[in-house]
């Protein structure tokens, strides 16, 4: 038996929210294993055990960039310490460089990107610098550069905190602007089934056999129930499967194929996503459990 420890308690309570004796209880049923644990926790107490996944505290901007000609946008997710410094003019301005310079150059990953010459320097040499200057730790995180198949469509909500790309074809400019937006609402993992992973797929499946199982029903009544919780699970995190921003009668892959469209491509930034890490009295609820408990 693995020691559960203060420290996987807390953490399984950063990912999931749920109260601090359930993570303590999931972990022990999981041997120490954080993400059996927190399986365990959404079988049982649903939605609330997902939301800390979605909550964003990190701080920084999204930076993109489209070329002139339309062909290649790209877009970088520049993070830092504080919002103050998320606002601060020369931060802004180096994330849209640096996704300027991801389009340009189109680097295979960050190391390539921080070698590249900028300003008669390269691009982490001015990181460093401006780190200096404003004080704070400053890092890139992540880019994604698009090559249009069709037409490229941006947006970005928030002052900088959510950033969209996406490669429309055919269709028209408001589709695209509309299909951008909705992107940034509804936050798509992939465009459809194909694209999701498949541990996501095999996670919200293990979920959804130990709540079918627990129904108490026959075991092909059991099939069916997972099945549909998996379809459903997909029609929500695809792009196609999802209704529309802007008509909830009617779903995106019925509406591209009203319009004769498709989307080829799109990429998704929310700053510090997956990233954060919620501040919270541990040793006060600790003392307060054990209160409960004895009482």
């Amino acid at each position: 038996m693995a020691e559960i420890t203060a420290q996987l308690v807390k953490e399984l309570r950063e990912r999931t929210d749920a109260p601090m004796m359930e993570c303590k209880k999931a972990l022990t049923e999981a041997n120490g294993d954080l993400e059996k644990a927190e399986e365990i926790l959404r079988v049982r107490l649903g939605n609330r055990a997902a939301k800390a996944s979605v909550r964003v505290t990190a701080e920084g901007v999204v930076g993109i960039y489209l070329s002139e000609d339309g062909k290649v946008a790209a877009m970088v997710e520049l993070n830092c310490e504080t919002d103050f410094v998320a606002k601060n003019e020369e931060f802004q301005i180096f994330a849209r460089r640096l996704a300027e310079l991801v389009a340009r150059e189109n680097p295979a990953e960050m190391t390539a990107l921080s070698a590249l010459p900028l300003d008669g320097s390269t691009v982490e040499e001015v990181r460093r610098a401006l780190i200096g200057r404003i004080g704070e730790n400053i890092t890139i995180r992540r880019f994604s550069r698009i090559e249009a198949e069709g037409r490229l469509f941006h947006y970005v909500h928030g002052g900088g905190k959510i950033g969209v790309l996406l490669d429309l074809v055919g269709g028209d400019e408001m589709l695209g602007r509309d299909l951008a937006m909705h992107v940034a609402a509804f936050k798509p993992k992939a465009i459809d089934a194909a694209g999701v992973p498949q541990e996501l797929i095999d996670s919200e499946r293990r979920v959804a056999v130990e709540k079918a199982q627990q129904s108490g029903k026959p075991a092909h009544i059991v099939e069916k129930m997972v099945e549909g919780a998996v379809q459903k699970f997909l029609r929500e995190v695809t792009l196609l499967g999802q209704t529309f921003v802007k008509d909830e009668k009617v779903s995106v892959e019925e509406l591209l194929k009203r319009r004769g469209a498709r989307v080829a491509a799109f990429s998704l930034f929310v700053v510090g996503e997956g990233i954060e890490r919620r501040e919270s009295n541990f040793a006060a609820e600790v003392a307060a459990a054990a209160a409960a408990a004895k009482g």
